[in-house]
């Protein structure tokens, strides 16, 4: 059975809950594209008239639901297409993938899955289903080379070792029909992504965190928010399905989002300084673009 979740288990604070409480969009401004939207999204079917939608898995409730508090992300679910392509990236009957509101570092995605039976389960309940357990990850990893590819868009002219392919791709014969072997591999921006659920999640709708692993955002503002993506309180969901006696499945008891702030690239510990691990992560996020 999912965990209780209490206090010491939720790392979203009042103030983003309250925000996340979205009505759906009926009509209102044409969706604003951008880079990031028409990378992530390159079959993106033409908008669709106002009528209810035909890759909705229920009856439209978006039309006459407001989703308060923590229902907030029942609204993207119901009625994806009523949003900004700012904020859902893509969606399908399946899937709704969105950026996070209160992003925690450079790039903060969530899988949203669209199943009505199992949208409202904890994840450790939703994930005892193996088949559609094989589905979430085959999805998860999907989203995870899209951000691989808005990564290198955005911070490859920063990365030496990208840097080092450019240069090396500059250098090419313009009419060579392939590339030689020994051109550098550039940098492997899939290792800089962490992706997994929340033990004890903020929000009543099963999603998915997918993020660039930086930590680097003005949403990030507190011991619990840093913690939340820096201990096993995220739970990565190749590693589903959990063991019964699996210590992650009582984070409460676990207390890790009231672990000493341990920096996720050089491992010093600010025991519980956040102003001071804020500063450092500024410092990080500098070197790291660099790599």
């Amino acid at each position: 059975m999912a965990p209780e979740v209490n206090q010491t288990q939720d790392a979203t604070t009042g103030e983003e809950i309250a925000s996340t409480t979205i009505p759906s969009l009926r009509g209102g401004t044409p969706p604003k594209r951008n880079a990031f939207t028409d990378l992530m999204s390159p079959k993106q079917p033409p908008p669709r008239k106002k009528q209810p939608h035909s890759d909705t898995p229920q009856s439209d409730p978006a039309r006459t639901t407001t989703f308060l508090g923590r229902d907030g992300l029942g609204a993207y679910i119901a009625n994806p297409a009523s949003f900004p392509a700012s904020r859902v990236i893509y969606h399908n009957e399946k899937w709704v993938v969105l950026n996070d509101l209160f992003p925690k570092s450079s790039i903060h995605l969530l899988l949203l899955p669209r199943d009505p039976s199992k949208q409202l389960l904890h994840p450790f309940d939703a994930f005892e289903d193996t088949y559609f357990l094989s589905e979430v990850q085959a999805e998860v990893q999907n989203v995870q080379k899209l951000v691989a590819k808005e990564l290198r868009r955005r911070f490859g002219k920063f990365s030496a070792l990208d840097q080092k392919r450019q240069k090396a791709m500059d250098e090419l014969d313009p009419s060579a029909d392939t590339e030689p072997s020994d051109l550098p591999p550039g940098r492997d921006w899939s290792a800089s992504i962490i992706s997994g659920v929340h033990a004890g999640p903020s929000m009543n709708h099963l999603h998915v965190h997918i993020l660039s692993v930086d930590r680097h955002s003005e949403c990030m503002r507190h011991r619990k928010h840093y913690n939340s993506f820096a201990t096993p309180f995220l739970i990565d969901v190749e590693d589903f399905p959990l063991n019964k006696h699996d210590p992650r499945r009582h984070a409460g008891r676990e207390r890790y989002l009231e672990r000493d702030l341990v920096c996720w690239r050089c491992q010093r510990n600010f025991r519980n300084k956040f102003a001071k691990l804020k500063e450092h992560l500024e410092e990080e996020f500098e070197v790291w673009k660099k790599e």
